[in-house]
């Protein structure tokens, strides 16, 4: 690499008498009239630092001046609105706040390997990455049906209804719908919570 910079400098500071002519055919003899292209690449060694301009230029949008204050009647139309105004890294009631990373893709992940662990009666394993997924993507439909088998699975009916109702509220007309709300039903009845699975 350093050769090679060697050979690009040596190149730039040597100044040829003529530029090399390509070779042209010597059947056609009105391209002598076309000028010949100077095929050197640029070179920014040769400008004169005191000849450009000491100003650093300004942005256009300096002039635009934007008003972030709030409406007048917005504290009465908005009485809540001031618990979202807290100090950065902390919560309303002062402690820390938390924040949820959103990331569907690692919440489609962490679902592929609940189903591996489902699949293998690994019914802890799975729940814990359907949980994951939830933190992820908060309020995913297939994450949530998924997690409300598997705590079925595990024995934790008042659990697994909870997670039903949340599928049906989240998609009350989706895919799994029917088999949640059967599931709803065969859950709230006394016998089921008596039932192991």
């Amino acid at each position: 690499m350093l050769l090679l910079a060697a050979g690009v400098a040596a190149a730039q500071n040597s100044t040829p008498s003529a530029p090399a002519k390509p070779a042209k055919p010597a059947s056609n003899s009105s391209d002598k009239s076309k000028p010949n292209p100077n095929l050197a690449p640029p070179s920014s060694d040769h400008v004169d630092a005191s000849s450009l301009p000491d100003d650093i230029g300004d942005s256009s949008s300096k002039e635009t001046q934007i008003d972030i204050s709030p409406p007048p009647n917005d504290a009465k139309e908005h009485p809540q609105n001031g618990s979202a105004l807290t100090d950065e890294g902390s919560s309303s009631n002062g402690g820390p706040m938390e924040f949820h990373p959103f990331d569907p893709h690692k919440a489609a992940k962490d679902i592929e390997v609940g189903d591996y662990y489902f699949k293998r009666k690994n019914y802890g394993g799975a729940e814990s990455r359907y949980r994951e997924a939830l933190v992820y993507k908060e309020n995913d439909a297939v994450a949530t049906y998924k997690l409300a088998i598997c705590l079925e699975k595990l024995n934790r009916p008042d659990e697994a209804l909870a997670e039903y109702e949340n599928y049906v509220k989240i998609l009350p007309n989706g895919p799994e719908a029917a088999e949640a709300k059967k599931a709803i039903e065969r859950l709230k009845t006394p016998a089921a919570s008596a039932k192991p699975n």
